[in-house]
């Protein structure tokens, strides 16, 4: 297989659950870790807000993503504001030696992440949610699945319907 074929192939999925111990931090996943390592070459991660859960983005996503945001015009008052709310709470981090990362402390408070998370693979990244609230989110995914399925298939579809 070629190199930058099984790059594409290494990604974050799949859901974990983590203790979050008392300095604040948790532990990576191997298979988290192993993408970081293989498919970025860093384990460097930007680790900020969304409304309900917080977002890990390895580095060299993140510098993409900051080139998009660029495009933004000043005059856009909604660009600014997301700016505020996105980059405003935006922060590098390290997993340390034993691949337990220190999630910033006003983050963790902002969202109740005091003993454990649940790490969600969303493929070039991954988001840190408590784990009640993912409950609720995913019960109400469940409730509305075939409607979101029918909007994402128009992106995805390759000229199936996706059901049976």
């Amino acid at each position: 297989m070629e190199e930058s074929g099984k790059k594409w192939k290494i990604m974050f999925r799949g859901k974990f659950i983590h203790s979050v111990d008392e300095k604040g931090r948790i532990s990576l996943p191997s298979r988290f870790r192993e993408v970081l390592r293989t498919r970025y070459g860093s384990e460097t991660l930007i680790i900020t807000n969304l409304p309900e859960c917080l977002v890990a983005y390895p580095f060299e996503e993140w510098r993409k993503l900051e080139e998009r945001l660029l495009s933004l015009p000043w005059s856009m008052r909604e660009g600014r504001e997301f700016l505020r709310y996105f980059l405003g709470s935006a922060e590098e981090c390290q997993p340390d030696k034993q691949g337990r990362l220190l999630l910033p402390q006003a983050l963790r408070e902002e969202y109740d992440l005091d003993k454990e998370v649940c790490l969600l693979g969303m493929l070039n990244y991954f988001e840190i949610w408590h784990p009640e609230r993912l409950r609720e989110r995913f019960q109400n995914i469940k409730e509305n699945f075939y409607q979101i399925l029918e909007t994402v298939n128009t992106y995805i579809a390759d000229g199936k319907t996706g059901s049976s």
